[in-house]
């Protein structure tokens, strides 16, 4: 789409992706030492901004980030504020602008050495950047150490050291940053955990790289928003009525009666505009009794798969979502196995949640091969490590290529949950999501999600984009309820982020 581009505010960049980045932005015209001035620059205006006078060590590595570090050192200096400077690395193989600025500062250069912090009260991280992809070791190893015993503040340049801007690893030792400041744009590092959680707040600088250079640049990651997906988003017709839009199909099993019941409502509320429950006769009572806007209707216990395929005749059911509750003991494993196979035979959108893809663990291979038409999975990580063992282990602790993989493999839009939820589809796009609160961690709130998502399909969104708009509104709707929240909450709370969302981006 055309307003997902790359020069979006809501791309993301590896670590090699800003790397080349800053080389085009110098060919265009920018010098390389306006752009690290313009870093140095930012960090310590954020310094100013966050902290009092106090006295400062700035650590400074033997790469670039080291480079911003000297800037910083000698902004806070003209400051006024006392300022101490270490190093570590060789001056010969520093880059030209590192080099200017190393000798342009104009107190004494120290080297690593634990005992300097005793004369510290905040430490400026600018030791090794985001393109670290190993634990560090000797010196700097010691340095970070000593920070993390004594709970000392960090400001961290671009990323904390020993944190893989790339995948949000953390190797080895990583001192936690109450501020971090990085430029032009975020990485999937400052979203993916642990590198999140090691980030503090974050603080994005404009250092004058002009956006165009991202156009020759090979990039698929977004940070989810609205700005993304708003322009096809399923708006309510005046003209319209319940059929146009949609009539969604939740299959809700025996035991867990509750999990599709959730599900069904929170369609409803999304938007679908009939919603029925599929269910085994022997429960049928149980949801009839406890749905009222969503119609429940029976399938014979001799033959409940064929019931279901019946019911899917009706061409204008047009999303299914089989998984919340859908049973695993026994012959209800066969029988999730037998209505999953039926809906993704209708090659209608369909979401497979929960049980949905737990039922074929023994041989994901059958129902990747299944999937011929729109579908959305949503594992967390469990499920995703019975579906997908071999991606898993090859590629752990770096969940957005796990994800990745995973969605090219199954050809589905993969959701794979969590604090930083990543959102892929098989054409190599994915969205990171960062607006779920902890709240969220409670029985339930996965099947809300998928609600939210077979919801917005019944009304005609494109799978990676209903993906992405459920998974942003079920955080945003966790961050209005707040401390002590439920499953239930969710889709009763829905209306109130949906009328503050229309009222931003809805244009008629």
């Amino acid at each position: 789409m055309d307003h997902m581009d790359k020069q979006h505010p809501q791309i993301l960049l590896t670590a090699s992706e800003m790397g080349e980045a800053d080389k085009a932005a110098v060919q265009a015209g920018v010098p390389a030492m306006e752009l690290m001035a313009a870093a140095g620059k930012a960090v310590a205006d954020a310094v100013l901004e966050r902290w009092s006078r106090c006295r400062v060590l700035v650590l400074c590595g033997p790469g670039n980030n080291g480079g911003d570090g000297f800037v910083v050192a000698q902004f806070l200096l003209s400051a006024g504020w006392p300022v101490r400077l270490a190093f570590w690395g060789s001056v010969e193989k520093l880059s030209a602008e590192a080099a200017y600025f190393y000798q342009a500062w104009q107190g004494e250069i120290e080297a690593f050495a634990t005992d300097l912090l005793d004369q510290t009260d905040l430490v400026i991280d600018a030791m090794f950047g985001a393109g670290l992809t190993r634990s560090l070791e000797g010196k700097p190893r010691d340095m970070v150490d000593a920070i993390i015993k004594r709970k000392m503040p960090v400001c961290a340049i671009d990323v904390p050291s020993g944190v893989d801007g790339t995948t949000g690893a953390a190797f080895g030792l990583v001192a936690p940053a109450e501020l971090t400041v990085t430029f032009f744009r975020k990485k999937p590092g400052h979203l993916l955990f642990p590198g999140r959680g090691l980030c503090g707040k974050l603080v994005v600088a404009d250092i004058g790289i002009p956006a165009p250079v991202l156009d020759e640049l090979n990039l698929h990651t977004w940070e989810n928003s609205p700005e993304l997906w708003y322009r096809e988003y399923p708006w309510p017709r005046l003209d319209g009525h319940k059929f146009h839009r949609g009539h969604a199909v939740v299959f809700g099993g025996e035991n867990m009666t509750g999990a599709s019941r959730l599900t069904a409502r929170a369609a409803m509320r999304m938007g679908a505009g009939l919603v029925t429950l599929a269910v085994p006769i022997k429960v049928w009572a149980i949801y009839a009794t406890a749905m009222t806007s969503v119609m429940v209707t029976k399938l014979e216990q001799s033959q409940e798969a064929e019931d279901f395929e019946e019911l899917l005749l009706d061409p204008r059911h047009n999303a299914i979502i089989v998984g919340p509750g859908a049973g695993l003991a026994g012959f209800e494993r066969i029988r999730t196995r037998k209505i999953v196979l039926a809906a993704l035979a209708t090659n209608r959108p369909t979401v497979l949640d929960a049980d949905g893809l737990s039922a074929f663990a023994d041989d994901p291979k059958i129902l990747f091969e299944a999937i011929n038409g729109p579908c959305v999975m949503t594992p967390h990580e469990g499920e995703f490590a019975r579906l997908f063992p071999d991606i898993n282990e090859e590629h752990a602790g770096d969940k957005l290529r796990r994800a990745r993989l995973a969605a090219k493999l199954s050809a589905a839009v993969v959701i794979l949950k969590g604090a930083d939820t990543v959102i892929a589809s098989p054409d190599g796009r994915a969205i990171i999501n960062s607006n779920a609160p902890a709240d969220l961690a409670t029985g339930g709130s996965g099947d809300v999600l998928a609600g939210f998502i077979v919801g917005l399909l019944a009304q005609g969104f494109e799978p990676f984009y209903a993906a992405a708009a459920a998974v942003w509104m079920h955080g945003e709707v966790a961050c209005e309820v707040g401390a002590g929240l439920i499953a239930e909450d969710l889709p009763d709370h829905l209306p109130k982020v949906l009328t503050a969302f229309k009222k931003q981006y809805y244009t008629d």
